[in-house]
C-alpha cells in the first residue's frame, strides 16, 4: 500500500498537518498569552503613572493649603487671641468667625480640598463652610484619627465619616491629612489642622482601573492598609509579605508573578507614589486573566481539525510525485538563470530510480547543471589568468621606459662634468630602482607612492632647472591608503616632456586629496593639449586588441595608456578618469592650462591581491 509515492506523500502530509496545527496551536496560544500578558501589564502601569500623577496634584493642592494656613497671619492671631485668657468671649467669637472665612476662602481655592477644620484640645471646633463654622465639645478627642496622630504621629487618615461633616450634611466618606497647627510637633502644639478629600475625589478614576474581568488596583497607605472604601481587596499573610518586599525594593513599580499552595499563579502590578509612601497595588489570577484566551484555544483546536480533515482530503486529490519534484526544478533553473549554480544543485532534488520519469529529469538536468557549471568556471579562471596576464605586462612596461630616460640624463650630465648634479641623480634613481622592482606587489601607499614621485621630481629639476615649476600638493592623512604604483610619474612625464616645447616655463601642479571614499589624482600642465579625438578614445575602457597596441607603441601615449589600462584592469567600474583639455590661443601665456587628467580611485584601507577584485568583480558581472 505504502510502496505508491503518491500514498506515502499523503501520508507524510497527514502527519505534517498534525504536527504543524499543533506546534501552531501551542505557539499561537503562547503568544497571544505573552501578548496578553505584556498588554495588560503595560497599560496597567500607564494607567498608573497616569493615576499616579493624579493623586500627586491633589497632594499638592493639599500640601500647598496646609502652608497656607499655616503660615497665614490670619491663623496666627487666631490662635494667640485663643490662647490669651484676657479677651472676652465676643472677641474670641469674631477671632473663630474670621478664621472660619478664611478657612472657606482657602478651601475654595482648591478643587479637591473638600473642607478645612481646625480642632482644639480646649474643645472647640473651627470649619470651613457655610453651616456652623464654630463648635465647642470635645466629640473629637474620642475619634481614631485624633488619637493616632498624637500618639503616632500618623499624617493621612484612611476613608472615614467625619463627625464634623456628618453635622454639616455631607455624608461622604472623606480622605484626611492632619497638620499641627503653631508647632510642627504634634505633642507640642494645642491645635490641630485636618483636611478633607472627598473619597468619591480618589476612587472614581480608580475605579475605570481593570485588570481583566475582576483585578482592581487598589491604594493602600504606609501600612497597607487600603485607603479607600469600599474595598474588597483581602490583604492575607502571603500578600503582606509581597507587600513588604515591594516596599523594600528600590523599583518605583514593576510586576510581580506569584502563587498560591494550589500553584495557581497571580499577577500583581505595583507603583509606588512619589510624595508619600502609598502603592497603587493590583491582584489578578491568571485563570481569570486568560479566561478568554483558553475559549480562544478551544476554537482553535476545532477550527484546526477540521481545517486538517479538508487538507487531507484535498492532498488525496492531489499527487505531490510530480508537482514537488518539478516545483524544484523550476526554482534550479531560476537560480542558474541568474547564474548561482552551487544554490541551484542544492536545490534538485535526489534522483528517483533511473525507471521513473521524474527521476530520469532530475538526473539528466542534475547532470547538465554540474558540467555546466564546470565549463564556466574553467572559462572564468582562463579570463582572469590573461588578465593577470595583461596587467604585468602593462607594469613591465613602465619601468624600462623611465629607466632609459634617466640613464640619458646621466650620460647628458656626466658629459657637462655636471658632477654634484650627477650624484643626487644617481641617489634619486637609485631610490626610485629600488620602489620600481618589486613589481610583484600591486598596491603601495600613497606616501611610497608620493616619495616616488617627489625622487622623479629631483631629477626634472635638475635636468630643466627655472624652466621647469612642478607643485605638489597631498591633503593630510592619506599617508596610509593604498593603490596601485607608478600611476603619477608616467602622467608627470607626459606633462613635462610636451610643456616644455611649446612654453619657455612649463609648469606641473600635481594634487592628491580624498573625497568620501574615492582617492582624486589630478595632474594639470599648460602644454598644448589634447585634440578631442584623443580625449574621446582616452575615456573608454581598452580592448584586448587596444592592450596589445599600448604594449607595441612608442608614441607618447604609452604612458596615459598604461595607466589607464591598469587602472581599469585593476579596479574595474569602481574607476573614472576625467580629462579636460580646452583648446588655447597661439598667445596664450606661459600658465595656461593645457591638460588636467584626473584620476579617481577607491579608497582601499589594507592591501588586496588584485585577483581578489577581479573575481568580485567578474562574479558579479555572472
Amino acid at each position: 500500500m505504502f510502496y505508491s509515492l503518491r500514498n506515502r506523500l499523503i501520508l507524510f502530509f497527514v502527519i505534517l498537518l498534525v504536527l504543524s496545527f499543533s506546534t501552531l496551536a501551542i505557539l499561537l496560544f503562547n503568544e497571544a498569552r505573552s501578548v496578553i500578558r505584556s498588554y495588560i501589564e503595560s497599560s496597567a502601569l500607564e494607567k498608573m503613572d497616569e493615576y499616579g500623577s493624579y493623586v500627586d496634584m491633589v497632594q499638592t493642592q493639599i500640601y500647598d493649603l496646609a502652608s497656607l494656613v499655616f503660615n497665614s497671619d490670619t491663623t496666627e492671631k487666631w490662635d494667640a487671641a485663643v490662647s490669651n485668657p484676657e479677651i472676652g468671649s465676643g472677641e474670641k467669637m469674631l477671632a473663630h468667625l474670621q478664621m472660619s472665612q478664611f478657612l472657606t476662602r482657602a478651601a475654595n481655592s482648591y478643587s479637591s480640598v473638600s473642607s478645612v477644620s481646625i480642632y482644639r484640645q480646649e474643645g472647640l471646633w473651627v470649619g470651613s463652610g457655610s453651616g456652623s463654622p464654630v463648635e465647642s465639645g470635645d466629640f473629637f478627642k474620642q475619634e481614631d484619627w485624633y488619637v493616632r496622630f498624637f500618639a503616632e504621629g500618623k499624617h493621612w487618615v484612611a476613608a472615614h465619616r467625619d463627625q464634623a461633616e456628618l453635622e454639616q450634611n455631607n455624608m461622604h466618606p472623606v480622605v484626611s491629612m492632619l497638620m499641627p497647627i503653631g508647632n510642627f510637633e504634634p505633642s507640642r502644639s494645642r491645635s490641630v489642622m485636618k483636611i478633607n478629600i472627598d473619597a468619591d475625589y480618589f476612587t472614581q478614576p480608580l475605579d475605570r482601573i481593570h485588570l481583566g474581568e475582576k483585578g482592581t488596583i487598589y491604594l493602600l497607605d504606609e501600612n497597607g492598609q487600603p485607603l479607600l472604601e469600599p474595598s474588597s481587596f483581602e490583604i492575607g499573610a502571603a500578600d503582606r509579605e509581597n507587600i513588604r518586599k515591594i516596599r523594600s525594593g528600590s523599583a518605583k513599580q514593576g510586576v510581580l508573578y506569584v502563587s498560591d499552595e494550589q500553584s495557581r499563579t497571580s499577577i500583581i502590578v505595583y507603583k509606588k507614589l512619589a510624595m508619600t509612601d502609598w502603592i497603587l497595588i493590583g491582584k489578578v489570577s491568571e485563570a481569570d486573566l486568560y479566561a478568554n484566551l483558553f475559549k480562544l484555544r478551544v476554537s482553535i483546536v476545532v477550527a484546526a481539525s477540521v481545517l486538517l480533515l479538508t487538507s487531507v482530503i484535498v492532498a488525496s486529490l492531489l499527487s505531490y510525485s510530480i508537482t514537488k519534484p518539478l516545483s524544484k526544478l523550476v526554482s534550479a533553473m531560476n537560480d542558474i538563470k541568474r547564474g548561482d549554480f552551487e544554490k541551484a544543485q542544492r536545490k534538485i532534488p535526489p534522483a528517483l530510480p533511473v525507471h521513473s520519469e521524474i527521476g530520469y529529469v532530475t538526473f539528466t538536468f542534475g547532470e547538465m547543471t554540474r558540467q555546466l557549471n564546470e565549463h564556466i568556471k574553467t572559462e572564468f579562471e582562463l579570463k582572469l589568468l590573461r588578465q593577470q596576464a595583461e596587467y604585468k605586462a602593462l607594469l613591465l612596461q613602465i619601468n624600462p621606459h623611465f629607466l632609459f630616460n634617466t640613464l640619458e640624463l646621466l650620460s647628458s650630465l656626466a658629459m657637462q662634468k655636471r658632477t654634484d648634479d650627477t650624484v643626487s641623480v644617481i641617489e634619486s634613481l637609485g631610490k626610485m630602482l629600488r620602489f620600481s622592482l618589486h613589481i610583484q606587489d600591486d598596491l603601495t601607499t600613497v606616501r611610497e607612492e608620493l616619495k616616488y614621485v617627489r625622487d622623479y621630481v629631483a631629477i626634472l629639476q635638475i635636468r630643466f632647472g627655472d624652466r621647469l615649476h612642478i607643485d605638489l600638493k597631498q591633503q593630510p592623512g592619506l599617508d596610509e591608503l593604498k593603490m596601485i604604483k607608478f600611476i603619477l610619474q608616467p602622467l608627470i612625464e607626459n606633462a613635462v616632456k610636451y610643456s616644455l616645447p611649446q612654453r619657455r616655463k612649463a609648469t606641473v601642479n600635481i594634487e592628491v586629496y580624498r573625497e568620501q571614499r574615492h582617492i582624486h589624482l589630478t595632474v594639470q600642465d599648460n602644454g598644448p593639449g589634447m585634440s578631442d579625438g584623443s580625449v574621446h578614445r582616452f575615456l573608454h575602457a581598452p580592448s584586448p586588441a587596444r592592450l596589445e597596441q599600448i604594449l607595441s607603441s612608442s608614441s607618447w601615449h604609452i604612458g596615459l595608456g598604461n595607466v589607464l589600462a591598469r587602472c581599469r584592469l585593476y579596479y574595474g567600474d569602481s574607476f573614472t578618469v576625467h580629462i579636460y583639455s580646452p583648446p588655447l590661443d597661439d598667445d596664450s601665456g606661459p600658465t595656461a592650462a593645457g591638460t588636467r587628467i584626473e584620476l579617481v580611485i577607491p579608497v582601499t584601507e589594507h592591501m588586496r591581491e588584485p585577483e581578489n577584485a577581479e573575481i568580485e568583480t567578474m562574479k558579479k558581472e555572472r
